[in-house]
């Protein structure tokens, strides 16, 4: 006997956006996320460039479904693919993953990441029975670190010289959200 996938239950919707499984045909959206340098500034890849890489990231998150360890979900806005947001590396014997995320420079500064990961971890919380959620932010992604504060996220640690992209190497700062704190700020 299999364990459910994760992604058998999805999110709620909000007014302005929903979470949805990644679909085959959403390899060009995959790719003009991935490829636009300004929204990869703070990633830990250099922009993708052959939609080559769009393909095989769409059959990896395909197989994902299939699992319990890895989850990433669409954020859809007004019928278009916006964004992205993961929950990587579930380890279940402990209620912990990693939080990602990605979002198309056109809908920057209008509250939709932070919709879309309130959203999530409202699942997470709930339905997964998580613990807790972690995240690694590049310290230069300022907007991101100020996100995850309004969510709660606790800065919790920072590791020197812990990514080398595009030619550069750069820093972490790690966060982490518990289920207990979460539920504080929803009482």
């Amino acid at each position: 006997m299999t364990a459910t996938p994760l992604i058998a239950t999805l999110p709620q919707p909000t007014a302005r956006l929903r979470l949805r499984p990644i679909r085959r045909e959403d390899e060009a959206a995959i790719f003009a996320l991935f490829s636009d340098p300004e929204a990869m500034r703070y990633w830990s890849c250099a922009p993708w460039t052959e939609m080559a890489q769009a393909s095989r990231y769409v059959d990896e998150i395909l197989a994902w479904y299939e699992g319990r360890e890895n989850v990433q979900l669409g954020v859809e806005i007004g019928g278009v693919l916006a964004g992205t947001v993961t929950l990587r590396g579930i380890f279940g014997q402990n209620r912990r993953c990693e939080l990602g995320y990605m979002l198309g420079r056109r809908w920057w500064g209008q509250g939709y990441m932070q919709e879309a990961i309130t959203t999530l971890l409202e699942h997470a919380f709930t339905v997964m029975d998580l613990n807790r959620i972690e995240a690694d932010v590049d310290p230069r992604n300022t907007a991101s670190a100020r996100m995850l504060g309004r969510l709660h996220f606790r800065l919790e640690g920072h590791m020197r010289e812990r990514w080398f992209v595009n030619g550069e190497i750069c820093d972490s700062d790690f966060y982490g959200l518990l289920r207990s704190d979460w539920q504080a700020t929803r009482a």
